[in-house]
């Protein structure tokens, strides 16, 4: 079965520089706004900022054999039903002959502050994961409906504060070595392969990008696992075999 990844990585460095382009611009209108928040919660607010990204699912989706009718990225369908909770609104899912096929989230995070948005961001991709697993075990999605495809793809500002140690209180027990002293892109990172090899997504990707990267959508990955190729490759075979089927 031939695949076909949809120029990722090109098209990637086109939703990098549309990612720190919007924030931007964000910001800049909420200055002349004169609002005080401009530089950081007037940026995150502004919404469609990962939309490139999700060009990029939607590209690999209509190259590997199912159409444009197939992918829902209009909020309106984008709703699921949860175990834990009634419902959860995904960033884009795939469908075919009624049933789901994939379930995508974009998530990013920009600094200044990463201790508590980082935890924000884990806790949430773990519950989202844990819930639809459970909802699909229970037969939410159609009785013998196939196990879909999750993926999530978080992208992270790169820059020295991101990238510096960090030290945790261990008041009690120890904290677990990979974690030790290590930075929030390395965390980020980790946290990505081990929802995989636990199982909870079948693929993450976990970017790093600088500001600058709004001139050439520059951006990079720390592992193999958890980069941007081995996402397209796992979700365009995903795509792939469920349109030969």
């Amino acid at each position: 079965m031939s695949l076909n990844l949809a120029n990722y990585d090109g098209q990637a460095r086109e939703a990098i520089k549309l990612f720190w382009g919007n924030r931007e611009a964000a910001a800049s209108k909420q200055i002349k706004a004169g609002n005080k928040d401009a530089g950081t919660r007037g940026a995150v607010t502004a919404g469609k900022n990962m939309d490139g990204f999700l060009l990029m699912a939607q590209s690999i989706v209509e190259m590997n054999g199912l159409s444009t009718k197939n992918i829902c990225s209009q909020k309106r369908v984008l709703t699921l039903p949860g175990y834990f909770r009634p419902t959860k609104v995904w960033d884009m899912l795939v469908m075919h002959k009624g049933r789901l096929v994939a379930a995508l989230e974009f998530k990013s995070q920009v600094g200044p502050s990463f201790g508590n948005n980082f935890n924000n961001r884990s806790e949430e991709a773990i519950g989202t994961a844990h819930d639809l697993w459970t909802a699909f075990r229970e037969g939410a999605f159609g009785q013998d409906a196939p196990r879909p495809f999750l993926g999530w793809i978080m992208l992270l500002e790169d820059c020295p504060r991101s990238n510096s140690p960090v030290r945790d209180k261990e008041p009690h027990f120890p904290v677990d070595p990979v974690f030790k002293k290590s930075s929030y892109a390395a965390r980020y990172d980790n946290l990505c392969k081990r929802l995989v090899q636990e199982g909870l997504y079948s693929s993450a990707a976990f970017l790093t990008s600088p500001r600058s990267a709004e001139a050439d959508g520059q951006y990079r990955s720390l592992s193999e696992i958890a980069s941007l190729k081995t996402f397209a490759v796992d979700f365009a075979s995903h795509i792939a075999a469920t349109a030969a089927k």
